[in-house]
């Protein structure tokens, strides 16, 4: 098992296949960013494998370039206009996020679009147990996560002009069939389980009750805490952020409670006083008392979305590798979890009364 903690932190040099034009991005960046002071000096963030991210440090401050990666994408993926839309319409709303500055569509500038933001200081929290943490800490950092998720779903995303992020009608309708395009536009070959869902899932959509702005992939390491307290100082990676159901988020976020500690996100079997970690069922009613809900349907067929969503995207990732266009050395590994995401998503499927 690869340890995030170690493998995922940091910068690195730019790899020869990431460089940029650093003299066309400082020019842009003088023109386009407030305050900007050139030369800039490019390291690359090791963690992550869809758009790949740099840190940039300069005479005026430290900045975070995202980029579209180099060479075919499949259709809508990699959107990054799209994150910094969502980052400068959250900002003035004092949600945490990172300030946006300016967003590049001119792909002569770098080779593909990328927008720029400032640099957030603070902690990057990989593993979900907490480890090294007291259980009162714990209890904070957990109490931060679901308060903060809670946040984003009760923002007034017309006032924060995203009125148009999303499209109308149910939003897991949209994600079931976007998802089978793209996993479709991937696919390597045949997975049984897979076929299943795809023939499940859109027969069984659950009714939509509330929209709200989505953020599509709401988990620990998407987040900087602050580097002395449980405060979430900034949430990133918008990339699949849309309006829709806020129970996607949510329930994403409770998938924690049912995967197995593996070093990420997995809780289960560590909830409790002795660990500090809520219970599933706290966390269900932290969220729903700061949401206004009298609580949540029967999340086995959640679960099944989440976990087909997420064999979609990694059989993405697969694609890429195969076609040598993956941002990330851990690209390759990640590729291999498909069918395994699949068998766990048929698993839920199950339990939600598919046959």
């Amino acid at each position: 098992m690869v340890d995030a903690s170690k493998s995922m932190v940091g910068t690195i040099a730019v790899p020869e296949k990431d460089r940029l034009d650093e003299a066309r991005l400082s020019e842009w960046m003088d023109a386009n960013v407030e305050g900007f002071a050139g030369p800039p000096v490019l390291s690359k963030f090791a963690g992550g494998q869809s758009n790949p991210t740099y840190r940039i440090d300069s005479p005026s401050g430290a900045y975070v370039l995202r980029r579209k990666p180099f060479g075919p994408l499949l259709p809508s993926a990699h959107a990054v206009d799209r994150e910094y839309k969502v980052i400068a319409g959250l900002y003035p709303t004092d949600f945490p996020v990172a300030r946006p500055y300016a967003l590049c569509t001119d792909e002569g500038v770098i080779g593909s679009w990328f927008y720029i933001m400032r640099l957030v200081e603070g902690r990057t929290l990989w593993d979900g147990a907490l480890p090294g943490l007291a259980p009162a800490e714990r209890t904070a950092t957990y109490h931060a996560m679901i308060d903060t998720l809670a946040a984003l779903h009760n923002t007034d995303y017309e006032a924060a002009g995203l009125g148009d992020f999303g499209k109308p009608g149910n939003y897991f309708e949209r994600q079931v069939g976007r998802w089978t395009k793209q996993y479709r536009a991937a696919e390597t070959e045949p997975m049984e389980a897979m076929e299943r869902l795809i023939y499940y899932l859109p027969r069984t959509i659950p009714e939509q009750t509330r929209t709200s702005i989505v953020h599509g992939d709401f988990r620990i390491d998407n987040m900087i805490f602050a580097a002395e307290a449980p405060r979430v100082q900034a949430v990133l990676d918008w990339e699949l952020s849309t309006l829709g159901d806020p129970l996607a988020d949510f329930s994403y976020l409770l998938m924690n409670w049912v995967t197995e500690p593996e070093g990420r996100s997995g809780v289960m079997g560590l909830t409790g006083p002795e660990t500090g970690i809520p219970t599933i069922e706290q966390a269900v009613e932290r969220y729903c008392a700061t949401t206004g809900r009298d609580g949540v349907p029967d999340l086995n067929w959640y679960f099944a979305y989440n976990l087909f969503r997420l064999a979609g995207i990694v059989q993405g990732i697969k694609k890429r590798v195969i076609d040598g266009t993956a941002s990330s050395a851990h690209a390759a590994e990640m590729a291999k979890r498909v069918p395994r995401l699949a068998e766990a998503a048929w698993g839920f499927a199950r339990k939600a009364g598919a046959e």
